[in-house]
C-alpha cells in the first residue's frame, strides 16, 4: 500500500498505538468548525480515549472500533487523519453537515465494515481507493453533492450488502462490475444522472432485495435477467426512459414484491395477469407509460393499498373494461385506486361503494366511463379526492356525497350529470375545489354551498342553472383562484356582497339573463386579475368603484347595455391586455391611453354614439360646446383670487425656508436618542460595548451593506443583536433613519422586533449609530437552506408562509403601505420554535395607496439598488418606482429557493437559464426532479435498519401522489410570483401555500 500524507502520525510513532488513535481523533476534532450539541467537548485530555462520547474500543487492544456521531449537528471537514484509525470498523457520520471531499485516507481502513455518511455536503467524487476496504457490507454515501463516475473498483467489495448513493450527481453508467457483488441485498441509486442501459449483470445478485434505480436518464430495456431474482421486495425504476414491456410471468418469478415503481417511463403492452400471483405486493404504480389492453384482476392482492395505472392508454372503451374493480373489494386497505387518464369504458360498478373506507383517492376521470354514480358512494367516509370528470356519467349528483366531511376535491365537471345540485354539498367544509362544469344541472344553486368556508375554486359554468346567485355563495371570502356561473340561465342582480371577494382572481358570470346595475361593491374586488360579465341585461353606466382593480389583464362587459362614458380610469390599469366594450350603449370620445394606444387590445364595437380615439378606429371627431360652458369673472373675483394666491404664496415662502433651517440642524446634531416612537431602551455606547464584549469577533453573528450585527447581553440579561452602523459607508446613515420610520409602531409575528435605536458617540468622540433587536436563536433562513441543510417540506412550507404572511401584513393592513426591498434568505431570521421573521428594513420604503410599479427616466433610489442580485425585481434595474410588485418578484424567487435548494446567482444560471426559468419547465410533471433533495429524505435516519437488512420503505413514493400535487402547487405560486411585473397578490399566495400545507398534513398516513 502508498504511504499518504495522513500516515504521518502512525509513521512518526512507528506502530499504530491508542496514542495514535488519540492524536487521529484530535485532528478530526480540529477540522469541526461547529459542535453545537459539544459532543466533542470530552475529546481532551481529562480522559482516556475510550471513554469520549461517540467514541468505541475493543476490549483486547483497546484500539477505537467505532466514531458514531450520527445526527450531532456537526459542521467542518472530514479530516484524512481519520485513516490512521486502523482498527477502525464502523465510521457513522450520517445526518450531519459535512463539507468537502471524502478523503481518500480512508481506503486505508482496511477492517472497516460500516460507512454512514449520507445526508451531509458532501462533495467530490468517490475515492478509487475505497476498493481496499475489503471488508466493507454497508456503504451510505446518499443525499449529498457528489459527482462524477462511480469507481469500477466498487465491484471488488465482495461483503457488501448495501449501497446507498442515492440523491447525489454521479454521472455516467452503472458500472457492470456491480454484478460480481455477489453479497448485495440493498441497492438505492435513484435521483442521480446516471445514463445508459441497466447493466444485464445485476441479474446475478441473487440475494438482492431492494433494487431502486428511479429519478435518473437510464434508457433501454429492464434486463430479463432481473425478473428472475426471486428475493426481490421492492423494485423502483421509475421517471427514465425505459421501453419494452412488462413480462407476462412477473408475478410467478418476483413472488416476493411488495412494492413495484414502474411510472413514468416508456413502457408498452399490457400489465401481466399474473400480478396477482405476487400475493404480497402493496403497491403498483405504472402510471403514465403507454400501457394497453385489459387491466388484470389484482383479487390475489389483499394488502394492496396504493394502485396507481392513470394517464396510459388502458381498456377498449367498451363494457368490460372495469371488471377488476370487482377485484379491488378484497384489497381491505386500498388507499389510493387512480385509474384516470385512460379509455376504459363501461357501467361504472356500483361495487365501489363497498370500497375499503380507508380510500383517500378515488380517480376514475378522462375515461369512458358511462352509468350513474351510485349513492353508496356516502360509505367512503376518508375519501379527500374525489374524480369522475370527463367520462359519460349521467343521473343525479348523490345526496350521499355530503357525508365525505374529509373531502378536498370534487371533481364531476364534463358527463351528463342532470338534476339539481344537492345541498348537502354544503356539508363538506373541507372542500377546497369543486368542478361541475359542463353537465345538464339543473335549478337554483344551492345557497348552503356558502358553507363551504375552504373554498378556493367553484366552477358550475355550462348547466342549465336557473334562479339568483346564492349571497351566501357570492360571499365566499375564501374563494381565491376562481368563481365561474357562466353559461347558465341565472337571473337578478349581482349581489352587493360580491365585494367581500377580495382575494378572488377570476369572476366568470357571463352569457346569463343577469341584470340591473353593476354593484359599486364589485371595485373592492382587489385581487381581480380577469372579469367576465358579457352577454347579459346590464345596464346603467361603468362604475367609478372599478378604477381600484388596477391589477386585471382582462375585463368583458360586452353585450350588455351599459350606457354613458368610457371610464378614463381605464387608461391608467398598467396590466390591462384585453379590454371588451363592445355592443353597448356607451357614447362621448374614446380614451388614447394605456390599453387604447392599441387597437387590437381593446374592442368597441357596436356603440353607435363613440367618437374620438386613435386613428385607426376612424371614428368622427369629437364635437364640444364650449361656449355655453365659457364663465367670466368679474372685477372682484378677480381682486380676490389675486390676494389669495399672494397668501398662498408667502406662506408657501415660509414653510421652505422653515424646512431648509431644520434640516440643517438635524444635521449637525449628532447626539441623542432617536427612537422614532419605538420603545427606548436608553442605551449608550457603553452599554452596547460591554453587551457585546467590545464588539468582539467571537459575538458577530452576520455582516450586511451598512454594518455589523452583533450577538449581545443586556444589564437585565436579556439577549439582543445589535446592528452596528458603518458611518463610513455613504447611504448607511440613510438606512438607519428608514429602518427606524418603517419599524416604527409595526407588530406582527412574522416581523423582527426593533428595540431601541442609538445614536450616540463612542469613546474615542466618534459618531455611533446603531440598531437593537429581539435575538433569533436560530439564525438566518440562508444558513438552514445552504449550509444545516436539514429543514423538511413542511417546515420549509411553515416558514414561506411566515414570510407571505409578514408581506401580506406591510402591504395591506399597515396604516401605511410598506415596500420591504430586499427580501432575501439571509433577512428571513429563526426564532426558537423556526417560526420565520421579516428583517433588515434599511432598504424600505412608504408607498402611496397605489403602488404598481411606474417608470420614469430619470428616477433613482435614494439608496441605491432596491434589493439583491438575483432577488431584486428585473424592473428596478430599468428606472421603475419601488412597488409591491417588487416585492412580489423576490418573495417568488425565495421560494423558489427553499424548495430546490438553488440560489437565484448559481452558476447554473446563464443566458437564458434563470431560477424562474429552470422551474417553470420542469411544470408540472418533473417537479421531483428539480426538488432540493434534502427535502426528501428527513426522517428517513434508519432506511437500512440493520438489524432488520430486508425491511425497506420509501416515503418519497409512498405519497408521491398528494405530494407531488403540493409540490407543483408551491412551485407555480414561486413562478407565478418570479415573473416580471407580477399580478399575483400576497392573499393568494397566503392562501394556496395554507391548501398545501393542510393537504401535507392530512394526507394518509405511510403504509
Amino acid at each position: 500500500m502508498v504511504m499518504t500524507a495522513s500516515s504521518s502520525i502512525s509513521f512518526a510513532l512507528g506502530r499504530p498505538s491508542n496514542e495514535t488513535d488519540k492524536l487521529s481523533l484530535l485532528a478530526f476534532k480540529s477540522k469541526i468548525s461547529d459542535d453545537p450539541l459539544g459532543i466533542l467537548n470530552s475529546w481532551n485530555d481529562s480522559l482516556h480515549v475510550c471513554r469520549w462520547q461517540a467514541i468505541t474500543c475493543g476490549r483486547r487492544h483497546q484500539r477505537v472500533t467505532m466514531l458514531d456521531l450520527d445526527s450531532c449537528e456537526l459542521k467542518g471537514q472530514i479530516s484524512p487523519h481519520v485513516g490512521n484509525l486502523s482498527f477502525l470498523r464502523t465510521l457513522n457520520l450520517q445526518n450531519n453537515s459535512f463539507e468537502g471531499e471524502i478523503p481518500p485516507q480512508i481506503g486505508a481502513l482496511f477492517r472497516l465494515q460500516v460507512l454512514r455518511l449520507q445526508n451531509n455536503s458532501l462533495s467530490g467524487e468517490i475515492p478509487v481507493n475505497i476498493s481496499l476496504c475489503s471488508n466493507l457490507w454497508y456503504l451510505g454515501l446518499g443525499s449529498n453533492n457528489l459527482t462524477g463516475k462511480l469507481p469500477n473498483g466498487m465491484g471488488y467489495l465482495s461483503k457488501l450488502q448495501v449501497l446507498n448513493l442515492r440523491f447525489n450527481d454521479f454521472v455516467g453508467e452503472i458500472p457492470s462490475s456491480f454484478g460480481n457483488l455477489s453479497s448485495l441485498e440493498i441497492v438505492t441509486m435513484e435521483s442521480n444522472n446516471f445514463h445508459g442501459n441497466i447493466p444485464n449483470s445485476l441479474g446475478q445478485l441473487q440475494g438482492l432485495t431492494y433494487l431502486a434505480l428511479g429519478l435518473n436518464n437510464l434508457n433501454g430495456t429492464i434486463p430479463s435477467s432481473l425478473y428472475n431474482l426471486s428475493s426481490i421486495q421492492l423494485f423502483s425504476v421509475h421517471t427514465n426512459q425505459l421501453v419494452g414491456s412488462l413480462p407476462p410471468d412477473l408475478g410467478h418469478t418476483l413472488p416476493n414484491l411488495e412494492a413495484l415503481y414502474f411510472h413514468s417511463n416508456h413502457f408498452t403492452g399490457r400489465i401481466p395477469i399474473s400480478i396477482s400471483n405476487a400475493s404480497k405486493l402493496s403497491l403498483i404504480q405504472v402510471s403514465t407509460n403507454n400501457l394497453s389492453g385489459k387491466v388484470p384482476s389484482f383479487a390475489g392482492l389483499s394488502d394492496l393499498y396504493m394502485l396507481t395505472i392513470h394517464k396510459n392508454n388502458l381498456g377498449y372503451g367498451e363494457e368490460g373494461d372495469l371488471d377488476f374493480i370487482y377485484s379491488l373489494l378484497n384489497c381491505t386497505n386500498l388507499q389510493v385506486a387512480a385509474i384516470d387518464g385512460n379509455n376504459l369504458g363501461g357501467v361504472l360498478p356500483v361495487s365501489i361503494s363497498n370500497f375499503s373506507t380507508k380510500l383517500n383517492l378515488l380517480a376514475f376521470g378522462r375515461n369512458q366511463i358511462t352509468g350513474s354514480i351510485p349513492t353508496g358512494i356516502g360509505n367512503l367516509i376518508n375519501l379527500v379526492a374525489l374524480g369522475l370528470e370527463e367520462n359519460h356519467l349521467s343521473g343525479h349528483i348523490p345526496e350521499t356525497i355530503g357525508r365525505l366531511k374529509s373531502l378536498n376535491s370534487l371533481s364531476l365537471e364534463d358527463n351528463k350529470l342532470s338534476g339539481a345540485i344537492p345541498s348537502s354539498l354544503g356539508n363538506l367544509t373541507s372542500l377546497i375545489a369543486l368542478t361541475l362544469m359542463l353537465n345538464n344541472l339543473r335549478g337554483s344553486i344551492p345557497p348552503s354551498l356558502g358553507e363551504c368556508k375552504s373554498l378556493l375554486a367553484m366552477n358550475l359554468s355550462r348547466n342549465n342553472l336557473s334562479g339568483p346567485i346564492p349571497k351566501q355563495v357570492i360571499a365566499l371570502q375564501s374563494l381565491s383562484q376562481y368563481l365561474d356561473l357562466s353559461r347558465n340561465h341565472l337571473i337578478g342582480s349581482i349581489p352587493r356582497e360580491v365585494g367581500q371577494l377580495v382575494n378572488l382572481a377570476l369572476l366568470d358570470i357571463s352569457e346569463n339573463s343577469l341584470a340591473g346595475k353593476l354593484p359599486d361593491t364589485l371595485g373592492s374586488c382587489t385581487s381581480l386579475v380577469y372579469l367576465y360579465l358579457e352577454g347579459n341585461l346590464f345596464h346603467g353606466t361603468i362604475p367609478k368603484s372599478l378604477s381600484s382593480l388596477k391589477g386585471t389583464q382582462e375585463i368583458n362587459l360586452s353585450r350588455n347595455n351599459l350606457s354613458g362614458k368610457i371610464p378614463r380610469y381605464l387608461e391608467a390599469f398598467r396590466f390591462l391586455q384585453d379590454l371588451n366594450l363592445s355592443y353597448n350603449d356607451l357614447e362621448g370620445e374614446v380614451p388614447v391611453e394605456g390599453v387604447f394606444r392599441n387597437v387590437s387590445a381593446f374592442s368597441l364595437a357596436g356603440n353607435t354614439r363613440l367618437c374620438g380615439g386613435i386613428a385607426q378606429l376612424k371614428l368622427p371627431r369629437c364635437i364640444y360646446d364650449t361656449e355655453n360652458k365659457r364663465h367670466h369673472l368679474s372685477a372682484t373675483q378677480k381682486a380676490l383670487i389675486s390676494v389669495a394666491c399672494g397668501i398662498i404664496g408667502l406662506i408657501l415662502l415660509s414653510i421652505l425656508i422653515f424646512l431648509c433651517w431644520s434640516k440643517k440642524r438635524t444635521s449637525d446634531s449628532t447626539l441623542g436618542s432617536l427612537s422614532f416612537g419605538i420603545r427606548v431602551l436608553r442605551v449608550s455606547y457603553g452599554d452596547l460595548f460591554r453587551a457585546t464584549d467590545g464588539f468582539s469577533s467571537s459575538n458577530l453573528i452576520g455582516l450586511g451593506s451598512f454594518g455589523s450585527v452583533y450577538k449581545g447581553i443586556l444589564n437585565d440579561q436579556s439577549v439582543v443583536a445589535v446592528k452596528v452602523l458603518n458611518l463610513q459607508v455613504s447611504e448607511a446613515s440613510k438606512s438607519f433613519i428608514a429602518e427606524c420610520k418603517v419599524l416604527k409602531g409595526i407588530k406582527h409575528r412574522n416581523l423582527v422586533k426593533l428595540l431601541t435605536a442609538c445614536s450616540s458617540i463612542d469613546f474615542q468622540g466618534n459618531i455611533f449609530k446603531a440598531l437593537v433587536y429581539e435575538f433569533m436563536v436560530n439564525g438566518n433562513l440562508e444558513r438552514w437552506l445552504h449550509e444545516e441543510g436539514n429543514l423538511n417540506l413542511l417546515q420549509r412550507l411553515n416558514i414561506a408562509i411566515d414570510v407571505a404572511n409578514a408581506l401580506d401584513y406591510l402591504h395591506n393592513h399597515f396604516d401605511i403601505k410598506i415596500a420591504h426591498c430586499d427580501l432575501k434568505p439571509r433577512n428571513i431570521l429563526m426564532d426558537s420554535d423556526m417560526t420565520g421573521h421579516v428583517g433588515d428594513f434599511g432598504l424600505a420604503r412608504f408607498l402611496p395607496h397605489d403602488s404598481r410599479p411606474s417608470f420614469s427616466s430619470n428616477q433613482t433610489s435614494s439608496i441605491g439598488l432596491r434589493g439583491s442580485v438575483g432577488y431584486a425585481a428585473p424592473e428596478y434595474g430599468m428606472g421603475s418606482e419601488v412597488s409591491t410588485s417588487g416585492d412580489m418578484y423576490s418573495y417568488g424567487i425565495l421560494l423558489l429557493e427553499m424548495f430546490t435548494g438553488k440560489k437565484p446567482t448559481d452558476d447554473m444560471f446563464k443566458d437564458d437559464m434563470n431560477l424562474h426559468n429552470f422551474v417553470s419547465l420542469a411544470l408540472p410533471q418533473h417537479v421531483e426532479e428539480i426538488l432540493d433533495p434534502k427535502i426528501l429524505l428527513q426522517g428517513d435516519h434508519d432506511e437500512e435498519n440493520t438489524s432488520d437488512k430486508t425491511r425497506f420503505h420509501d416515503e418519497i413514493l409512498v405519497r408521491r401522489e398528494i405530494t407531488q400535487e403540493c409540490l407543483v402547487s408551491i412551485f407555480r405560486i414561486g413562478v407565478a410570483c418570479s415573473v416580471e411585473l407580477p399580478q399575483m397578490h400576497i392573499a393568494n399566495v397566503v392562501a394556496g401555500l395554507c391548501h398545501a400545507r393542510d393537504t401535507l398534513v392530512n394526507m394518509p398516513k405511510q403504509h
